[in-house]
């Protein structure tokens, strides 16, 4: 898959398939529509182009009061995507520029010269241009006179991806990662920077890798413990993980903190990707270190199981 993220500097696609979208979280439901996307560029014998967004476009066009919450970062979907056998990735710089295209502008300007297309493969409630005008409609008039073929993604199908990306955000939400893992058919992750924190877990025999996340945008699972796998350096260690305010320090601000198993590496500034595998309890404001200390023998214990 080649990622492209210049628009003036696109390369001319031979019979271009394409379809677009924020495709986040490149999870179960998208996975029809990028199958899709790959037979018809079979078909075709062309190629197959997913164009999407960054930054999302409702950031741009939209002033909601509550923050994006992302199932991937950017460079999260471009790996996740890479596993599909997709020609061409195009990545559009989503600007207030962009946005205030006409639909007819987007269609000609953006669509047509730059793409090419053979064949767009969109929802029939596909909307685009300034305030949304341009709809499945209008690229329908539009095909005779640009010499596309126009192929509609059902209702079914966009319900199915739609309802997906809602559980998917609430179950991770939750904590429910069984659902959540499912519903994205591999193990969540995210990755971070580790950075100083106070050393309490060291303290407890459990010395913890404090992460900080490298995109505000991207959701973390809600608070509780986590049986996890990390990747430090291509190698994968077994670990378990603490979302939360820890209640038995009386701490204040909400942290993501780390134990790996049978790991002695310098980590400091470095970066952990973590897959997380399965909720395991809550937090828990206990009486005393000693009691904290023995119910995180029974977390390890706990993790190793399920890992």
């Amino acid at each position: 898959m080649k990622v492209h993220y210049k628009l003036p500097i696109l390369p001319v696609f031979k019979n271009a398939v394409i379809t677009i979208g924020t495709f986040d979280g490149v999870h179960m439901g998208h996975r029809q529509v990028l199958a899709r996307l790959k037979q018809e560029s079979v078909n075709a014998n062309g190629e197959s182009v997913l164009i999407t967004f960054d930054p999302h476009p409702r950031k741009i066009i939209q002033t909601a009061s509550q923050p994006i919450r992302l199932i991937n970062t950017l460079d999260e979907k471009v790996e996740l995507l890479e596993e599909f056998g997709i020609d061409h990735l195009v990545i559009i710089e989503f600007t207030p520029a962009f946005a205030d295209q006409t639909a007819e502008e987007y269609i000609r300007d953006f669509l047509i010269r730059q793409f090419r297309p053979h064949t767009i493969i969109i929802g029939y409630d596909h909307r685009f241009g300034k305030n949304r005008l341009g709809d499945y409609k209008l690229l329908e008039k539009m095909a005779d006179v640009y010499q596309y073929q126009l192929k509609e993604i059902s209702a079914h199908e966009l319900n199915e991806i739609k309802i997906s990306s809602t559980r998917i955000r609430e179950a991770l939400m939750q904590g429910n990662l069984d659902d959540a893992n499912r519903l994205l058919g591999y193990i969540f992750f995210f990755s971070g920077e580790v950075i100083d924190g106070e050393k309490i877990g060291r303290q407890l025999g459990y010395p913890t890798a404090n992460l900080k996340l490298n995109d505000a945008e991207k959701i973390i699972p809600g608070d509780g413990i986590y049986a996890v796998y990390a990747k430090f350096e291509n190698t994968k260690y077994k670990g378990m993980m603490s979302i939360g305010f820890r209640p038995t320090m009386n701490g204040t601000k909400r942290v993501v903190e780390i134990n790996l198993f049978d790991f002695n590496h310098h980590i400091y500034g470095k970066m952990l990707k973590v897959y997380v595998k399965k909720y395991l309890r809550a937090e828990v404001k206990f009486n005393s270190t000693e009691e904290l200390v023995k119910q995180m023998d029974e977390d390890k214990k706990a993790s190793l199981k399920i890992l």
